[in-house]
C-alpha cells in the first residue's frame, strides 16, 4: 500500500481504492473486529457468531450447524490464555481447539498432555476425543490464512448490509457530518437542557450499607468521603465510616487449629490433617462436604502413577508460600482455572511443585500411607488413567472440626458484649 502510494501521482487514496482494494473498507469485509461469541469452521477459521448470522441469512454459503462454538479462557487481567498452562495468547502463540468440546488451549499443552501421552481426553472436561478433532486456530509458522486478499468474500466482492446501520440512515442526524455555527449552538443548547441522566440517577437505588459493630468493623473506611470529593456522581459524604468485614472473615479469625478427617476406602483408611488455620475456606468446604456425606460411595475415576489420585464434583484460591505440593500425600483442590474451586480434590503420590499457585493446598496425609500405596499400585488404563479395578471412597469421619469451636467463640463473644452493654 505504501509502495503504490509513493508511485501514484495522486497524494490520496481514491474512493475505489478505499472500497475495493487492500481488503476493502469495513462494510466490504465480514468484520475483522474482536469477537464476542467465537465460533470456527472445521478448518480453524474463527468468526464472530453475530456476523455469521447476517452472512447466513443473505448468502447461505455455510451452514450454521457446521460451526463449532469456541470456549476461550481469560485470566484476571481479562486476557485470553491457555486454561492449563496459563500462558497468555499473543500473535506468536500456537493455538488449537478441541472440536468435541470447543475448549481452546495452547498447542504446547495439548502436545505434552494429550499427544505425547496418547491420552486423548479433554484437559478440562475429561471428555474423550480423537487426534483428528484437534483444530489449529493459529499457527505462527503458517500465516496464509490471515491474508485478507485471499478471503472468499473479498475476492468475490460479497457484502452484507447491516440492518441496524440501514435503519440508522433513516434518521436525519446520521448524515450530519459538517455543521455550521448556528447548528452547533442549537445542539449545545439542547444538550444543556437535557435532563435524562438526572432522571435516571433519581430512579437508581442506593445499596444498603451493612451495619458494623466491634466484631466486623474494619480498620479501613468505606471510601465514600474521598469518592464523593472526587466524583460529582456520588452524593456528598463528610463522615468516615468503617467498612464491614465479611461474616466468614470474622469467623475465620477464631480458627486457630488444624482439622482432622479419616477417609474410609476399600483399600484402607487415610488419616488427613487439614490446614484450616491457613486456608480456612478450603478446609471448611471439605469438612462440610464430609459431614454431609457428599463423598460417600464415590468412585476414584483417575489414578496416575507418580502423580495423583483424583475424583469427581467455586470459591477463590488460597495460596500460601509455606504450603507447597512437596512430598507424598499432599491434599489439594482440583479446579478448571483460577478461583474455580468446588468439591473435587486430589492426593499426590509424589512432589508436584509445578502445581504451586495453580491449586490450593489444604491438607496432607498423616496416616494410612499403606492405603495410599495400594491405590497407586492399582493398574490403570494407559489411555484414560481409569483404574481397572474399582477404588471407592466408602465414607468420611470428621474427628476435629475447628469451625464449630470458632462459631462457639464468636457466639460467646457476642453474648458477653451484649451483657456488658446492658
Amino acid at each position: 500500500l505504501i509502495y503504490e502510494w509513493i508511485l501514484s501521482p495522486d497524494r490520496y487514496i481514491t474512493c475505489t481504492e478505499y472500497t475495493h482494494f487492500y481488503g476493502g473498507k469495513r462494510t466490504g469485509i465480514l468484520s475483522l473486529q474482536p469477537f464476542e461469541y467465537p465460533v470456527c469452521t472445521p478448518d480453524g477459521v474463527v468468526f464472530d457468531l453475530l456476523n455469521t448470522l447476517f452472512f447466513f441469512s443473505f448468502l447461505q454459503k455455510l451452514e450454521a450447524k457446521s460451526l463449532i462454538k469456541l470456549n476461550f479462557s481469560k485470566n484476571n487481567d481479562g486476557k485470553y490464555h491457555c486454561p492449563v498452562l496459563y500462558t497468555v495468547f499473543t500473535n506468536n502463540s500456537h493455538i488449537v481447539a478441541n472440536k468435541v468440546t470447543g475448549n481452546v488451549f495452547s498447542y504446547e499443552a495439548v502436545e505434552q498432555l494429550n499427544i505425547k501421552t496418547k491420552s486423548f481426553k479433554d484437559l478440562l472436561t475429561d471428555e474423550p476425543f480423537a487426534r483428528k478433532d484437534i483444530i489449529t486456530l493459529q499457527d505462527p509458522t503458517n500465516l496464509d490464512k490471515f491474508n485478507v486478499s485471499n478471503f472468499f468474500h473479498v475476492k468475490n466482492n460479497l457484502k452484507v448490509l447491516d440492518p441496524d446501520e440501514e435503519k440508522a440512515k433513516l434518521d436525519p442526524a446520521y448524515h450530519l457530518k459538517n455543521t455550521n455555527q448556528e447548528t452547533r449552538e442549537t445542539l449545545a443548547e439542547l444538550y444543556k437542557d437535557y435532563k435524562g441522566d438526572e432522571l435516571l440517577a433519581s430512579t437508581m437505588k442506593e445499596p444498603e450499607a451493612k451495619k458494623t459493630d466491634k466484631f466486623n468493623a474494619a480498620h479501613y473506611s468505606t471510601g465514600r468521603v474521598s469518592a464523593s470529593f472526587t466524583s460529582t456522581a456520588m452524593a456528598p459524604a463528610t463522615t468516615h465510616e468503617a467498612d464491614a468485614i465479611a461474616d466468614d472473615a470474622v469467623r475465620y479469625q477464631y480458627v486457630k487449629k488444624k482439622g482432622y478427617v479419616r477417609l474410609h476406602t476399600n483399600k484402607g483408611d487415610l488419616n488427613l490433617e487439614l490446614h484450616c488455620d491457613k486456608v480456612p475456606k478450603a478446609g471448611e468446604n471439605f469438612i462440610r462436604l464430609c459431614k454431609k456425606g457428599y463423598y460417600d460411595g464415590t468412585i476414584f475415576h483417575r489414578s496416575i502413577r507418580n502423580f495423583m489420585s483424583y475424583w469427581g464434583k467455586p470459591f477463590k484460591d488460597e495460596f500460601r508460600p509455606n504450603l507447597s505440593h512437596t512430598g507424598r500425600g499432599v491434599l489439594s483442590m482440583a479446579n478448571s482455572g483460577p478461583n474455580t474451586n468446588k468439591s473435587q480434590f486430589f492426593i499426590t503420590f509424589r512432589s508436584c511443585t509445578y502445581l504451586d499457585r495453580k491449586h490450593t493446598v489444604f491438607g496432607r496425609v498423616v496416616g494410612g500411607f499403606e492405603a495410599l500405596t495400594a491405590m497407586e499400585n492399582v493398574e490403570s488404563d494407559p489411555k484414560t488413567d481409569k483404574p481397572k479395578s474399582e477404588i471407592k471412597l466408602l465414607s468420611a469421619t470428621v474427628f476435629v472440626d475447628p469451625y464449630e469451636e470458632a462459631d462457639a467463640q464468636v457466639c460467646l463473644s457476642v453474648c458477653l458484649s451484649v451483657v456488658s452493654n446492658t
